[in-house]
């Protein structure tokens, strides 16, 4: 049987107290992505999609829509929608957990201190930022609290333009004793939250930083930050949870190997999958994203008169390529591969499988990825797994 993955009770809490407990409507006419060619195309060749089926056990909650307001602000990205024609998430879709604060400073005179173990400390204004910012390319983001009570819905891939970090600490001429890198964002709210605690900031290997060549975004999908997705300035740490990806950013100081951790990294540790809570930022390992994938919809044709069911999906995360993706409709089958599956990009890739469930049911829908030292902790303890009840087969 699967082992969920285990949260503490101050995550439960928390998670609970965003996502609500109702059953989830249907999607009705979403458009299909083109048929594969090959195998897969042959599967459904001169059918008709006659709908989606629901998934099962998850939370209602308005998608692509914002939701509340500062620290409890919230938009889910509606993935159901999601066709191989377009995988840049719009902006105005793209997840958010934080909304802006209502104190938020005028952007117009906006700068980021580089301060600590500097040898000349530096100011960098918006304008200054936005004349360094180059194209960076497609970068996904997830939020370490992603949760099937949210559809999974606080994940999306948006086309960047920013300044390396690498680049900002050139400016400063940084002293060989500084090994870390704090980064801070504004974080003063007119509210008080029912679901979160202040607390933007986070504390990084310098090597950390060079490695997933992190930088500072100004513009996202060709247009400037929007406030509640981290305007004027944000982090972005490619291949690391949305949690570390600082936005608002107003303060970047070096430290040493003695820094403590942030108050950020403490609570996001659990969902980080660290070893416990540590005291040091040196002791946190990478809040980087195993191998996941998952269901976003169960497409319901006819073909040749008979029922069959196609699930699409997407896979994201790691740091190497996969060759073979699995999929299993229940924990007691065996898992077979995904017959549609390439992986083609860096950032998520869509992908199909024929289904032909044998018997009206509850199905339980779990991914796997197995190749040798490929990491995909939260995938394997059945984070990610999607129900789906089949009245018709």
């Amino acid at each position: 049987m699967i082992e969920p993955l285990k949260l503490n009770r101050r995550d439960f809490l928390r998670i609970a107290a965003v996502s609500g407990g109702a059953l989830l409507t249907g999607f009705d006419n979403v458009e299909s992505p083109e048929l594969p060619r090959g195998k897969q195309g042959e599967h459904f060749a001169g059918g008709k999609q006659l709908g989606t089926v629901d998934f099962a056990q998850e939370g209602f909650l308005p998608m692509d829509t914002a939701l509340g307001t500062e620290l409890d602000g919230r938009l889910y990205t509606d993935l159901s929608r999601l066709t191989a024609q377009d995988l840049v998430t719009p902006t105005e879709n793209f997840y958010v957990r934080t909304r802006a604060s209502k104190l938020l400073p005028d952007m117009r005179s906006w700068q980021i201190s580089v301060d600590g173990l500097v040898e000349r400390r530096v100011s960098l204004t918006i304008e200054i930022l936005k004349k360094l910012a180059k194209p960076v390319g497609l970068h996904l983001m997830e939020c370490a609290g992603n949760t099937r009570m949210a559809r999974f819905g606080m994940i999306g891939v948006a086309n960047w333009s920013g300044v390396p970090i690498s680049e900002i600490l050139d400016k400063a001429k940084v002293k060989p004793e500084a090994r870390r890198v704090r980064i801070a964002g504004y974080d003063h709210y007119a509210l008080a939250s029912v679901s979160s605690v202040p607390g933007a900031s986070w504390v990084f290997s310098t090597e950390e930083l060079t490695t997933a060549g992190a930088f500072v975004a100004t513009e996202m999908n060709s247009q400037p930050l929007t406030r509640d997705h981290g305007a004027p300035i944000r982090l972005v740490v490619p291949g690391w949870y949305g949690c570390a990806c600082i936005k608002w950013v107003n303060n970047i100081d070096l430290v040493d190997e003695t820094a403590e951790a942030t108050s950020q990294m403490q609570e996001y540790a659990a969902r980080t999958l660290q070893d416990g809570i540590p005291q040091l930022a040196k002791d946190y390992r990478p809040a980087s994203i195993d191998y996941a994938a998952l269901p976003i919809r169960i497409e319901k044709w006819e073909v040749d008169g008979k029922l069959k069911y196609r699930v699409v999906g997407i896979l994201w995360g790691g740091s190497q390529s996969v060759k073979v993706l699995q999929i299993r409709f229940n924990p007691n089958q065996e898992y077979v591969r995904v017959e549609g599956f390439v992986q083609t990009s860096d950032s998520w890739n869509l992908w199909t499988h024929p289904w032909s469930p044998r018997a009206p049911g509850h199905y339980a829908i779990q991914l796997a990825v197995t190749e040798p030292r490929v990491e995909a902790r939260k995938l394997d303890s059945g984070y990610y797994v999607r129900s789906v009840e089949i009245t018709e087969v």
